[in-house]
């Protein structure tokens, strides 16, 4: 079998057994994965801070910080990597909480490895999935406008329209899943913007795309809500 590249998908493995810990990282290398390791719920965070992961092998019962308050702590902290649980055949209720916490999976232990392999193999093909449905398109075209969503470069019947760095990023917010409903939040993308900044910021793009920005008809508004960019 050949080596794994960094195309390969990079798992981590956490469980306080050593034994388990060797078998699972010695069973997926020699499936073609790469893998790390980590003891507790603390090592896993340091290794996670500095390397991105595709995917947690994560055992609920470790000491200190438990499976089940690592993965709340992921998911509260915006963290989508995917997690599949180890639990005990008796912890039947947290592994419906480790589920509820955001968990992708679960498997009960003792395991089959090839049960294993088979659930890795699952959840990456449907985190791959989500990604690929998560990409931005590359043209995106409304009306008689084209915005190229990579060059960040807005025309009208190829004209090029001068855009400010802001109002390329708030395009490509609004573009990245054509016709959706976009937040004032999520236009602000973590910065510390009002909502009356956003506004005016729209208001700055109808005046460069629409007719008559006051009636628009591609950027418009969802009362109470924010804003959505109508496309062909």
């Amino acid at each position: 079998m050949s080596q794994p590249d960094e195309t390969t998908p990079h798992i981590l493995i956490v469980d306080d057994d050593t034994r388990i810990r060797e078998l699972l990282q010695k069973y997926l290398s020699d499936n073609g994965y790469r893998t790390s390791t980590a003891a507790d719920a603390a090592e896993a965070q340091t290794k996670m801070d500095g390397l991105a992961y595709d995917l947690l092998v994560l055992d609920i019962m470790m000491p200190g910080i438990t499976g089940l308050e690592f993965t709340e702590k992921l998911r509260a902290a915006e963290n989508p990597v995917p997690i599949l649980l180890l639990t005990a055949l008796a912890e039947t209720e947290q592994r419906i909480e480790g589920l509820a916490m955001g968990a992708d999976d679960y498997l009960p232990k003792p395991f089959d490895p090839k049960e294993l392999l088979l659930r890795v193999q699952s959840i990456l093909r449907r985190s791959a999935s989500d990604e690929a449905a998560l990409a931005p398109p590359e043209e995106v075209h409304f009306g008689d406008h084209l915005f190229r969503y990579e060059r960040g470069e807005l025309t009208r019947d190829g004209a090029r329209i001068t855009l400010t760095t802001r109002e390329i990023e708030v395009l490509r917010c609004l573009t990245q899943s054509p016709g959706r409903i976009v937040t004032r939040a999520e236009l602000a993308d973590g910065e510390d913007i009002s909502e009356r900044a956003i506004d005016v910021q729209i208001n700055r793009l109808r005046r460069k795309i629409e007719a008559d920005p006051r009636d628009p008809i591609y950027l418009q508004t969802v009362r109470g809500t924010g804003y959505v960019l109508r496309t062909d």
